[in-house]
Protein backbone atom coordinates (compact mmCIF):
# COMPACT_ATOMS: atom_id res chain seq x y z
CA UNK A 1 0.00 0.00 0.00
CA UNK A 2 1.49 3.65 -0.73
CA UNK A 3 2.53 4.88 2.41
CA UNK A 4 0.81 7.80 1.51
CA UNK A 5 -2.12 6.84 2.04
CA UNK A 6 -1.59 6.22 5.20
CA UNK A 7 0.01 8.97 6.43
CA UNK A 8 -2.04 12.11 5.36
CA UNK A 9 -0.23 14.84 6.16
CA UNK A 10 1.66 16.81 9.10
CA UNK A 11 -0.60 18.13 12.25
CA UNK A 12 1.21 21.54 12.81
CA UNK A 13 0.33 23.65 15.91
CA UNK A 14 2.61 25.05 18.79
CA UNK A 15 2.09 22.10 20.78
CA UNK A 16 3.06 19.88 18.08
CA UNK A 17 6.48 21.73 17.62
CA UNK A 18 7.41 21.75 21.18
CA UNK A 19 7.08 17.68 20.74
CA UNK A 20 9.70 17.61 17.61
CA UNK A 21 12.07 19.55 19.49
CA UNK A 22 11.60 18.49 23.52
CA UNK A 23 10.32 14.38 22.96
CA UNK A 24 11.91 13.52 19.22
CA UNK A 25 8.04 13.46 18.61
CA UNK A 26 6.59 13.81 14.92
CA UNK A 27 2.61 14.56 14.84
CA UNK A 28 0.49 13.40 11.67
CA UNK A 29 -2.91 13.25 10.69
CA UNK A 30 -3.63 9.34 9.20
CA UNK A 31 -6.19 7.13 7.91
CA UNK A 32 -8.74 6.36 10.25
CA UNK A 33 -8.49 2.76 9.26
CA UNK A 34 -4.68 2.37 9.64
CA UNK A 35 -3.45 0.56 12.90
CA UNK A 36 0.20 1.34 14.80
CA UNK A 37 2.36 -0.85 12.37
CA UNK A 38 1.28 -0.07 9.64
CA UNK A 39 1.86 3.77 10.63
CA UNK A 40 5.02 2.60 11.89
CA UNK A 41 6.17 1.09 8.46
CA UNK A 42 5.29 3.64 6.59
CA UNK A 43 6.49 6.16 8.28
CA UNK A 44 9.69 4.57 8.33
CA UNK A 45 9.41 3.96 4.34
CA UNK A 46 8.91 6.98 3.71
CA UNK A 47 11.52 9.38 5.85
CA UNK A 48 14.09 6.37 6.88
CA UNK A 49 14.31 6.36 9.96
CA UNK A 50 13.74 3.92 12.88
CA UNK A 51 10.33 4.87 14.96
CA UNK A 52 10.25 3.70 18.76
CA UNK A 53 6.72 3.90 19.55
CA UNK A 54 3.37 5.26 17.67
CA UNK A 55 0.76 6.65 20.03
CA UNK A 56 -2.74 7.41 18.22
CA UNK A 57 -5.74 9.45 18.90
CA UNK A 58 -9.26 10.17 17.21
CA UNK A 59 -9.56 13.80 17.80
CA UNK A 60 -13.32 15.71 18.27
CA UNK A 61 -12.70 16.42 14.74
CA UNK A 62 -12.69 13.01 13.53
CA UNK A 63 -9.34 12.50 12.56
CA UNK A 64 -6.85 10.06 13.90
CA UNK A 65 -3.77 11.44 14.87
CA UNK A 66 -0.47 9.56 14.98
CA UNK A 67 2.36 10.33 17.65
CA UNK A 68 5.16 9.13 16.11
CA UNK A 69 8.44 8.78 18.51
CA UNK A 70 11.61 8.18 16.89
CA UNK A 71 14.50 6.03 18.19
CA UNK A 72 17.17 8.18 19.93
CA UNK A 73 19.55 8.24 16.70
CA UNK A 74 16.94 9.80 14.95
CA UNK A 75 15.94 13.49 15.47
CA UNK A 76 12.60 14.55 14.28
CA UNK A 77 13.71 17.63 14.06
CA UNK A 78 15.19 16.63 10.71
CA UNK A 79 11.89 14.96 9.34
CA UNK A 80 10.70 18.19 10.42
CA UNK A 81 13.20 20.16 8.46
CA UNK A 82 12.37 18.18 5.32
CA UNK A 83 8.73 18.43 5.55
CA UNK A 84 9.22 21.99 5.67
CA UNK A 85 7.83 22.74 8.71
CA UNK A 86 10.93 24.07 10.48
Amino acid sequence: MDPWKILKFPFITEKSIGLVEKENKIVFVVNRKANKKQIKEAFEKVFEVEVERVNTIIDFKGRKKAFIKLRPKYKAIDVAVKLGIM
